[in-house]
């Protein structure tokens, strides 16, 4: 059971930093969708979270946790307070600063730079730890922590448009 949470855990990081490193190359946002298992996931119905890499930033990890909640609420989910459920969740976010090298550099030469927020979403089988959905959004954000919470928002339904589901449960 503990090798497999480190593996998992282990997973995730690397899962992260390799999006990290991948999208620092270019600026398309957007989500990424890396892993699907359509039929696997029409049988989830219940869920629970998992150990993650959480914010750093309390706020945002609540904001991030309750709006993940919310996405899979709407799309039949039940969240399980103890025991294991058909799936378990955790996610990832990071935020990175780009650079717009199409900016005017300021009078000390610096071109225009804004945060990118990034966040992964996974759902992995809770018996076979098997992953079921493996999705990505990375969008320029405002850090304000007045506006975070819309930009979580956001992004979030952003990457849950992309979660195989039945058109009548949308």
């Amino acid at each position: 059971m503990r090798a497999s949470l480190t593996a998992f855990i282990l997973t995730s990081v690397l899962l992260a930093a390799g999006y990290v490193a991948a999208t620092a190359q270019h600026t398309k946002y957007g989500v990424t969708v890396t892993e699907v298992k359509r039929h696997a996931l029409a049988k989830v119905r219940t869920y629970t979270w998992t150990v993650s890499h959480p914010s750093l930033d309390k706020t945002a990890d609540e904001q991030i946790i309750a709006a993940v909640d919310r996405e899979l609420t709407t799309l039949g989910l039940t969240k399980l307070a103890t025991g294991r459920g058909d799936a378990e969740v955790t996610y990832a976010s990071v935020v990175r600063t780009d650079v717009d090298l199409k900016s005017k550099p300021s009078t000390s030469g610096a071109l225009r730079t804004y945060p990118v927020g990034i966040l992964v979403v996974q759902v992995r089988d809770s018996t076979t730890r098997q992953m079921l959905f493996s999705g990505s959004v990375d969008s320029p954000i405002d850090t304000e922590p007045a506006r975070l919470e819309a930009a979580i928002n956001a992004a979030t339904t952003a990457l849950f448009k992309k979660y195989p589901v039945p058109d009548a449960k949308r």
